[in-house]
């Protein structure tokens, strides 16, 4: 039976689906959250900047490599530079590779379609030919198992396709930085807005690959195929990364008899949107990697906050996750709000209606996330 206007009340989460229609988003507007999500998305934005950039080099240089052993230094290999990579004194590519692998394994969208088809083979083949071309031993593997080089190229497509959204997202989150700063950003709605603005700005910005060998440019993902930002990585993006998730090694049983995993992909709820921020900082839990990379880009506000809170510094990495599970419940309301069906403002019934829906759907899902948390009084 349709959820319509009046049975609202008799919903649990009524609340949240009154505060979407409002457009107020799933997190309370008070001075601290908004200086406590735009002060992380600040330093995620930061993040986000060197995650892109190193995803799109291993994309266009590193295709094919066997063995890459300096995937992380962008081209730039020195004494110095390998030294701080020893040294763990860098940013932790590794964190992107894990968002990259969650959005390959889960798929979605009309990246993950094409992988699939007759056409992405015929052009990965002839990139494989023109790189092994005087290697008779890889061409030789490759006939042995054809699936071997594809699978590979696939995976570099998600490496550009995942650098190519996170450069976006960078951009968003940096010039909302500058506006808040400015005095021109101050409320939780406005930060939404904000961000939900610029995803529909984006939203058809193109999502191309293409590599080069010796002289020859080879296109993988060609612009003729209409993979778009938003519908192509974006969304899988949100699925994949928000919500899905992969479970952490040491927190469940990879016992298929324990019965901890969920065998349908699509039944998980391991995502940044129901993941308990106390466990970072334990061995197997790659999100401690982000929070590390963050602590490094905080602004002295947010950093201040932190400094004054029960435990100060000593759990800092939890409390920036606490702060950055705040601020992906501004982006997913941004990405709830940007893509209903109807305006928020109208007055039509059945338009209504269908998006007490829509957003019903959603809340469904969150129903067993960080939601109740983030939305404690502060």
């Amino acid at each position: 039976m349709p959820l319509t206007r009046n049975k609202l009340e008799n919903y649990p989460l009524a609340e949240y689906i009154k505060k979407l229609q409002n457009a107020e988003g799933l997190l309370p507007d008070n001075p601290q959250n908004v200086m406590e999500v735009v002060g992380i998305l600040k330093s995620y934005g930061i993040v986000l900047d060197a995650y892109s950039k190193n995803l799109i080099y291993i994309a266009e240089n590193q295709f094919l490599v066997f063995f890459p052993f300096f995937k992380y230094f962008n081209g730039e290999v020195t004494t110095k530079k390998l030294f701080r990579h020893w040294w763990h004194d860098r940013i932790n590519f590794e964190y992107a590779e894990y968002c990259m692998k969650s959005m390959f394994w889960h798929g979605g969208g009309g990246l993950d379609s094409y992988l699939d088809t007759l056409e992405f083979q015929e052009r990965a083949k002839a990139v494989i030919l023109a790189k092994f071309k005087n290697n008779p031993f890889v061409l030789g593997l490759n006939q042995l198992f054809p699936e071997f080089l594809l699978e590979n190229l696939r995976v570099s497509s998600y490496y550009k396709g995942l650098g190519d959204f996170w450069r976006v997202m960078a951009d968003i989150f940096l010039t909302m930085s500058d506006l808040y700063d400015a005095g021109k950003i101050t409320s939780i709605p406005e930060v939404i807005d904000y961000i939900k603005n610029g995803l529909v700005a984006d939203a058809a910005k193109p999502i191309t690959y293409a590599v080069k060998i010796q002289d020859k440019v080879y296109e993988i993902l060609p612009k003729s195929l209409g993979l778009t930002f938003l519908a192509d990585t974006a969304i899988p993006y949100v699925e994949a990364v928000f919500f899905r998730g992969t479970p952490f090694p040491g927190t469940v049983s990879y016992n298929a008899q324990a019965y901890q995993i969920p065998p349908d992909q699509a039944r998980f709820q391991y995502g940044a949107l129901y993941a308990d921020p106390l466990p970072i900082g334990g061995a197997g839990i790659p999100p401690t990697l982000l929070m590390q990379d963050m602590r490094h880009f905080l602004p002295e506000y947010l950093h201040e906050i932190y400094r004054k809170s029960l435990r100060g510094e000593d759990d800092l990495r939890v409390q920036i996750c606490i702060t950055f599970q705040k601020s992906m419940f501004c982006v997913t309301s941004a990405a709830i709000l940007g893509l209903m069906p109807h305006p928020a403002d109208t007055q039509e019934p059945s338009e209504q209606n269908a998006n007490i829906i829509y957003f019903k759907k959603w809340l469904d899902r969150l129903a067993n996330s960080q939601l109740l948390e983030v939305n404690k009084t502060n």
